[in-house]
């Protein structure tokens, strides 16, 4: 899984900082590790140099295999407190790699009369 981070020109994109967004986000994702291809991360600050409560914004984008990408937003006081919203990445991946497992475990039921019943090995009786 490769993490690439991108920010806007009020925050300084150190190593440091990529370091910290890399961690955060690996340690929040490490159990869909085999389905992200890539995490994209979008640090902001929207009011630049005027302050304000909730003015860090922190996108998150996970690039699926064979799939849409999904994406979260979250606005924090700090970059540290909108960067721990990846937690929110974590609940949207598990819901849609869940959903996507559900699909793939169910037979479609078929509506003819004693079509439906399967044997120990799984084909139809």
């Amino acid at each position: 899984m490769k993490i690439q981070l991108n920010t806007d020109i009020n925050i300084a994109g150190t190593e440091a900082l990529a370091a910290q967004v890399s961690a955060t986000v690996e340690q929040a994702l490490e159990h869909f590790s085999e389905h992200v291809t890539r995490v994209e991360v979008h640090l902001s600050d929207e009011n630049g140099d005027k302050s304000g409560q909730h003015d860090r914004r922190c996108m998150m984008e996970a690039r699926l295999e064979g799939r849409q990408p999904v994406a979260v937003t979250d606005h924090a006081a700090t970059l540290e407190q909108a960067v721990d919203g990846a937690q929110k990445l974590a609940r949207l991946l598990d819901s849609t790699l869940g959903r996507l497992h559900d699909q793939r475990g169910r037979r479609p039921a078929c509506p003819c009369p004693g079509r439906n019943r399967l044997s120990a090995d799984g084909h139809d009786l």
